[in-house]
């Protein structure tokens, strides 16, 4: 493993600068989980790299996921063996190999509301799942289990609803820390790596694409980034990339919004998350992956046709998720029970069907123009296949043959070394002057980068104490977030970097103003600077609370419209 590189703000400053210096081999578009992971193939692979991102590592579906590593039973109801298994032992990949440090096996439990049936289908289900998942990673085969049992389990059910269950296992990671850490690596292979920098059109010799023009959102300048090949990989945007080459393009993208919701752990007694079918989606209870206080409770699975940088969740989206769950639940939950509330968009292949639960999750590589490959489709677990999918597509005309994909074999900032850091968790407590439970919470986020966040402890001890109305994490965490995790912004650190605006009552807002002070001198923020981010986090905030209360898709984007992006910088030619 190579030294990890800290995105810094001088980090991202010197990329731009490099990648308009010269020639790339691959520019990629989008900083998601499959860009990033892109990034890190073609980089991996010995090649010049960039990678630029609209908004934030992860911003966009790539946070906003049911935080799950999986191989899809709802596939296996579609025929999709092959995807199935390729999940599989992706997820096989992810837990014990790539990022064991974020990702872990977790016991869901399908629940039987009609024995016969359904302990047919669920069992036959899940049995081609353990046969097709052959070293698939996670602690031994699915057992049934009788309603006394399930019950025992699922202490929060419903009798009379719950006949049974179907105990089996998942994966599940913080998908944001996950796409960070993936950027970060892309980086340590050398990847320049910006975000907050927007393609606003290609370039072009000919009919060739040979790179792409970029604003620097954050000074307004353009720079002209030359690349042999440019990769797209903007998932839901893709169609507007595409028609940046005058609506000549192969693929078209369907975009499903899936809704969440976050509730606290004690509203739901209950040893196991939860997977079962609704009559138009899966229904998860998920235990949250980055504390254990939390549940999350999704999915929705709806067309969205509206902005697609901050899809809404409505008030139908809400009751939704709670009348389907409240049919299994002892005690049903309110809405006064919900902290959080998350929307994110599936890029789904689009078919002939308008119901966007059947359509692909499949990806696809086409290459609309010369020079540009688009890569769309799939689905979170399977990022690394798509991504070397488009960077094997993208080099294939290259007059020298590249290197093939190794990434299977190289773990993410922080993997390596994990398991002994964990082992030794109580005299790294210790010797930080932390509680172990603190430093637990610091490894399951870091892992072995936690040297990282220790050693700024180190310098400045204040940084040890918890963040004022976000006690969960601690100062050091925030000032880490900017200096190595390329956080520009309030609500990059308090969405992304930490979850405090969807694990909190007040979504982050206690915090606000000493986060952003306490990141202030790293940005070059004077008063007025941080008395700007503080109100534009408030707003957003305030707007996605009120688009919360709308009663469709068209009332709630309008309420979240309401609060504009703090990445609105006008191009210049200086």
């Amino acid at each position: 493993m190579l030294a990890p590189v800290a995105l810094s703000p001088e980090n991202r400053t010197q990329a731009l600068s490099a990648m308009a210096e010269g020639e790339l081999d691959i520019l990629v578009i989008g900083a998601g989980v499959v860009g990033a992971g892109a990034a890190l193939d073609a980089a991996s692979r010995g090649l010049r790299v960039g990678l630029v991102e609209a908004r934030d590592y992860a911003s966009g579906t790539s946070s906003r996921s049911s935080k799950l590593v999986h191989g899809g039973l709802r596939y296996l109801k579609q025929l999709e063996f092959p995807l199935v298994f390729e999940a599989l032992r992706e997820r096989a990949l992810i837990l014990h190999t790539l990022a064991p440090h974020l990702a872990r096996p977790v016991p869901f439990l399908f629940p039987l509301q009609r024995t016969g049936f359904d302990r047919l289908w669920a069992g036959a289900g899940i049995g081609v799942y353990d046969l097709l998942g052959a070293g698939k990673g996670v602690p031994g085969h699915h057992r049934h289990l009788g309603k006394k049992k399930t019950l025992k389990l699922f202490r929060g059910g419903k009798e009379g609803a719950i006949k049974g269950g179907v105990l089996f296992y998942e994966g599940q990671l913080d998908d944001a820390r996950h796409t960070m850490m993936l950027s970060r690596t892309a980086a340590s292979y050398g990847a320049l790596c910006a975000n907050s920098t927007r393609v606003v059109g290609f370039l072009r010799d000919g009919g060739k694409v040979v790179g792409a023009q970029v604003c620097d959102l954050e000074t307004g300048n353009l720079i002209d980034v030359r690349a042999r090949q440019v990769v797209n990989a903007a998932g839901a945007w893709t169609d507007e990339i595409q028609n940046m080459l005058g609506g000549k393009g192969k693929l078209k993208v369907h975009a499903s919004k899936g809704v969440h919701i976050v509730v606290p752990r004690d509203r739901i007694p209950s040893g196991v998350g939860l997977i079962t079918e609704t009559e138009k989606s899966l229904l998860f209870i998920i235990p949250c992956p980055w504390s254990d206080d939390f549940w999350i409770i999704g999915t929705t699975d709806t067309t969205w046709n509206l902005d697609l940088a901050h899809p809404a969740a409505s008030s139908k989206d809400i009751d939704y998720i709670l009348r389907e769950v409240n049919s299994l639940l002892k005690r049903p939950l309110s809405r006064d029970d919900i902290v959080g509330v998350f929307a994110g968009l599936r890029p789904l292949l689009a078919g002939e069907s308008d119901d966007s639960s059947t359509l692909s999750r499949e990806h696809a590589v086409v290459s609309p123009s010369p020079g540009l490959t688009i890569v769309a489709g799939g689905k979170y677990t399977t990022y690394r296949v798509m991504a070397k999918d488009a960077i094997d597509a993208a080099t294939r005309d290259f007059a020298t043959p590249v290197e093939p994909s190794r990434t299977e074999l190289v773990p993410l900032v922080g993997a390596e070394n994990y398991e002994q850091m964990w082992a030794a968790r109580a005299r790294l407590a210790a010797s930080a002057g932390i509680t172990v439970e603190r430093m637990e919470h610091l490894l399951r986020r870091y892992g072995s980068a936690v040297t990282e966040i220790l050693g700024l402890i180190a310098e400045n001890p204040e940084l040890a104490h918890p963040l004022p109305g976000g006690e969960r994490y601690l100062n050091a965490e925030i000032v880490y977030a900017v200096a190595f995790e390329g956080a520009l912004h309030l609500d990059d650190i308090l969405a992304r970097r930490t979850r405090l605006s969807i694990e909190t009552a007040d979504r982050g807002k206690a915090a606000a103003e000493f986060a952003a002070k306490l990141i202030a001198s790293q940005l070059g923020w004077d008063q007025v600077a941080v008395k700007r981010e503080v109100e534009h986090y408030t707003a957003r905030v305030d707007a996605e609370i009120e688009s919360q209360r709308q009663p469709d898709d068209h009332t709630a984007d309008a309420a979240r419209l309401g609060a504009p992006d703090v990445r609105v910088s006008v191009a210049t030619t200086e």
